[in-house]
């Protein structure tokens, strides 16, 4: 059951707006709730997500809208200071 959970929440992982969305950088995309954002403007039936987002919406994303707004909600903190301009010049790996 544990392997089956795992192997879902990666399945959603890689094809989550919120990180697609977190990826692109694209200059003047939406960076407040970009995921769920995306999610919501593909469900209406945008036609260039990659134009406004600067990623693609997922397949399903009425099957995301529920991840990535969770996730959107948990990054909040970090999408408002990016907003205000606060950087954080991190860098990973030794």
């Amino acid at each position: 059951m544990n392997k089956l959970l795992i192997i879902l929440l990666t399945l959603q992982l890689a094809g989550c707006a919120t990180a697609r969305t977190l990826d692109a950088a694209k200059p003047g995309a939406p960076v407040v709730y970009s995921g769920t954002r995306l999610d919501l403007y593909a469900l209406n039936g945008g036609c260039c997500a990659m134009d406004r987002f600067g990623a693609e919406a997922p397949s399903y994303p009425g099957v995301d809208l529920p991840a990535s707004a969770l996730l959107d909600t948990l990054l909040l903190p970090l999408s408002l200071l990016t907003v205000i301009g606060v950087s954080f010049q991190a860098t990973g790996g030794l």
